[in-house]
């Protein structure tokens, strides 16, 4: 007897998922991340990046029933996807998964809602489709055991198409075989590398992977095969990018486990690399304990996990783009502005001398902590943070979890406060646009039709 592929059993689950099989807490969580990577997406469509990802599915002529964010237009489900995929990524605002380390809603919600508008599906729907992108995308990440992250690839690049697929797939009520095609054809066709981290090349290549997923599932709905056994195949995913291995045990959860709960999906609190979060919630703490000020400080060493250590690359940010890959600077940033706010990302504030300043007194190490039993898991990229005021002792603190994580939730008005500010930033004039906005996403589940979701936003 043959064993059906990791792909095939994919496939299964997502052609037999009903609406009312989803606990109602993991809806009440996916439509909190739709909502923030909506809102992501509207600030994050005002940037060069997205300008130039819409500029480009212009260019080809794209045309159809799906909306874009910053954009009146409508254009075909591919072309939408790419674009709100960048908008969505372009600030780095929008959450990650550590079941593969992976920003996962940046795109696989433009992928949903994308196809969710083509088929004029109902809310209800785009919000199952969503789930069922998220969990098969987080269930294909626990599989790899962090190894594809550790090697050097970006998760997000690789793992998406996947998310993106599933998610389309299920909203065009695929068959089984088809379904199985277009996942093998989204994971046949997979890449991405860390290189992107900091760079324009990083936005994109998220709204390439939603783009990817759509159009393997739209080319499996006309008859294209791909291949099942994507992931075993001696020249497939778990021999090339994996070393091999593969937990497909992870796959066979689906549906008893929700990857959305457990380990769940972290919101930003602030738009930089979450990496640099923990750290930040550490110095503020300390800073705030003890009562120093920052013009007070003479040292702060962050002591923090190899992986926090390989993604946060600029120690003289040059960039925006930089700067969200900067401890120094998120760090310093903190403790002078008492945030990092969309607005702190803009050229002037990295030249202020006294951020300047503070940043080369922020100093970042792996110690010896990090390579305990169970350090690294059980505060994947928390921090333990010193810091050395003038005529005083060092003082430290440990953060496991930045506030926002799954484990330490930002609070409901945080969130709504978050996407409020979101679509102001990325529609200036809109007036009360974002409260319309956010009372359609709040009512997900009983909107009759997302055609209509940004009808009359924008300014």
């Amino acid at each position: 007897m043959t064993h059906p592929t990791a792909i095939e059993r994919l496939a299964d689950w997502i052609c037999g998922l009903q609406h009312n099989d989803i606990p109602a807490a993991v809806r009440s969580i996916a439509a909190n991340c739709l909502l923030d990577t909506v809102g992501v997406a509207f600030a994050g469509s005002a940037t060069a990046v997205a300008r130039t990802a819409r500029a480009i599915a212009m260019d080809g002529g794209s045309h159809g029933d799906a909306a874009v964010v910053g954009d009146p237009h409508f254009f075909s489900a591919p072309a939408a996807a790419f674009v709100n995929g960048a908008s969505a990524h372009a600030l780095d605002f929008d959450d990650n998964c550590y079941a593969g380390f992976v920003h996962g809603s940046a795109v696989i919600a433009p992928a949903a809602i994308a196809v969710a508008q083509k088929r004029n599906a109902s809310g209800s729907d785009l919000l199952t489709a969503f789930i069922v992108g998220s969990e098969c995308e987080y269930a294909v990440g626990a599989a790899t055991n962090s190894i594809l992250y550790d090697q050097g690839w970006w998760t997000t690049g690789v793992l998406g198409p996947v998310g993106a697929c599933a998610a389309a797939a299920w909203l065009l009520k695929l068959d089984r075989k088809q379904t199985a095609s277009a996942l093998g054809l989204a994971v046949a066709g997979t890449g991405g590398m860390k290189a992107c981290f900091g760079t324009d090349a990083k936005p994109l290549m998220a709204g390439r992977a939603a783009e990817a997923g759509v159009v393997a599932a739209l080319l499996a709905a006309q008859g294209a095969g791909g291949p099942h056994d994507a992931f075993e195949h001696w020249n497939g995913f778990t021999g090339l990018f994996n070393h091999g291995e593969f937990n497909v045990a992870m796959i066979a959860q689906l549906g008893s486990q929700w990857f959305m709960q457990s380990p769940g999906v972290d919101l930003k609190r602030i738009p930089l690399c979450l990496s640099s979060h923990a750290a930040v919630d550490a110095a503020m703490a300390i800073v705030a304990r003890h009562g120093i000020h920052a013009d007070e400080i003479e040292e702060i060493v962050c002591d923090v996990p190899q992986i926090v250590f390989a993604n946060l690359i600029y120690n003289k940010p040059a960039t925006r783009q930089e700067a969200q890959f900067s401890m120094p600077f998120a760090v310093a940033v903190s403790l002078l502005y008492g945030t990092v706010e969309l607005a702190h990302l803009d050229g002037a504030v990295l030249q202020e001398q006294r951020v300047l300043a503070l940043m080369q007194r922020v100093k970042i190490t792996v110690g010896p902590r990090w390579s305990l039993a169970g350090a690294c898991e059980a505060a994947p990229e928390g921090a333990n943070v010193l810091v050395k005021a003038a005529g005083r002792d060092w003082v430290e603190g440990f953060q496991t979890y930045a506030r926002g994580a799954a484990q330490c939730p930002m609070r409901q008005e945080e969130i709504e406060d978050k996407f409020v500010k979101c679509v102001a930033a990325g529609n200036p004039g809109g007036g009360n646009n974002a409260a319309l906005l956010l009372s359609r996403l709040t009512s997900l589940d009983t909107l009759p039709s997302v055609r209509d979701l940004f009808a009359g936003i924008y300014a």
